[in-house]
């Protein structure tokens, strides 16, 4: 009996931790994921130029930006853009995952098209400036 309750306490240990850990790893991904911080992991849009002014961060691709609120995607860090919608708004990005990402100019990834490697960033070229709507993640 007194081995069985050893087993016992020891798998309830580690059950607990797991579910501790669990825990902390989904409230971490989700305080990072659209927060207005650029982190690791992430693709950020820039209301402003050289990643400048109020940013909006992104884990993934997405086909339409948005056209206003309450359903598009904002910029949500601190400086001038924040609260707009993103569409036809963001001026630079920075790529900070291990995806190439392609800007689009059209919603559903079409038109004129710029793409960021990873630990890249920049200025739009001149027809994605304030002219974008989707970006798309995709493999190296």
């Amino acid at each position: 009996m007194r081995n069985n309750g050893k087993v016992l306490a020891r798998t309830s240990v580690a059950v607990g931790a797991s579910v501790v850990l669990a825990a902390t790893t989904v409230s971490t991904a989700q305080a990072a994921a659209r927060d207005g911080h650029c982190d690791a992991g992430e693709f950020c849009l820039y209301w402003g130029n050289e990643r400048t002014e109020s940013l909006s961060d992104f884990t993934g691709s997405i086909s339409n930006y948005g056209d206003s609120q309450p359903t598009c995607y904002e910029f949500k860090g601190a400086g001038r853009g924040i609260n707009t919608c993103v569409k036809n708004n963001a001026i630079s990005a920075w790529n900070r995952t291990k995806y190439k990402v392609t800007v689009y100019y059209n919603s559903g990834y079409g038109g004129a098209e710029m793409t960021y490697y990873p630990g890249t960033w920049g200025n739009f070229v001149p027809e994605l400036l304030n002219n974008n709507a989707s970006h798309l993640f995709r493999s190296l």
